[in-house]
C-alpha cells in the first residue's frame, strides 16, 4: 500500500516520518517532493585507471554550486547529488524515490540504481544524477528533483537499517560509494 497526502501529513505529525526542512507544499498526492542539496561530487576522471570495488577508493571530488546556486551536467556526465532534506524512515515503512518526469524529459536522471529506502534509514538521500541528452543542463540547489513515496510494510522489520552495520545511514550531503566494505 502506497501513503496517501493524508497519511504523509499524518506519519509526519506523529512524528514517524520524519524530513527536515520540510515545507508542507512538498506534500504532494502520494509523494513527497525532494530538493537538491548544493553539495555534490563529481568525478575525477584522470585519478585512476579502473576501480576495484574490493579496495578503497576515492574517484571525487566534493564541490559547492556557484554563488547562484548552479551546476552544469554536460551531455554523458554522471555526478552525485544530494537531497536538501534529512529523510528518517520507521521500521514499518520503505521509500521509493523516483526522479521528476520534468527532468527525464530533458534527459536528467536523478537516480540510477537507488531507488529503494531501507526501513530505519535516516540522512541525506544521495542521487545518482546523468545527463543522457545531448546538451548540457544547469541544475539548481533547492529545486526540486525527485519524489520519495512511501510503501507500508506487512509488518515492521526485525532488525530496521539503524541496527545494521551499514555503510550510509547518517551520511554526508552527498556520500561516495563504500562499495568494498562489503568485502571487509
Amino acid at each position: 500500500m502506497v501513503l496517501s497526502d493524508k497519511d504523509i501529513r499524518k506519519y509526519i505529525e506523529q512524528k514517524k516520518i520524519i524530513i527536515e526542512p520540510l515545507d508542507p507544499a512538498q506534500i504532494r498526492p502520494a509523494a513527497i517532493d525532494l530538493r537538491l542539496h548544493e553539495n555534490f561530487r563529481v568525478f575525477r576522471n584522470n585519478a585512476h585507471t579502473h576501480i576495484d570495488v574490493k579496495k578503497e577508493f576515492d574517484v571525487t571530488e566534493l564541490v559547492k554550486a556557484k554563488k547562484d546556486g548552479s551546476i552544469v551536467i554536460h551531455p554523458r556526465e554522471f555526478i552525485l547529488g544530494s537531497t536538501k532534506e534529512i529523510v528518517t524512515l520507521p521500521p514499518d515503512l520503505i521509500g521509493l524515490l523516483e526522479g521528476r518526469s520534468s527532468l527525464g524529459r530533458i534527459g536528467l536522471i536523478v537516480h540510477a540504481t537507488a531507488s529503494f529506502v531501507q526501513p530505519g534509514f535516516s540522512g541525506y538521500l544521495t542521487f545518482e544524477m546523468s545527463n543522457i541528452s545531448n546538451m548540457p543542463i544547469q541544475i539548481y540547489a533547492d529545486m526540486r528533483v525527485a519524489q520519495l513515496a512511501f510503501l507500508q510494510m506487512s509488518s515492521p522489520v526485525e532488525m530496521d537499517y539503524s541496527k545494521l552495520v551499514n555503510k550510509y545511514q547518517d551520511q554526508e550531503p552527498p556520500t561516495p560509494s563504500r562499495i568494498w566494505k562489503d568485502f571487509e
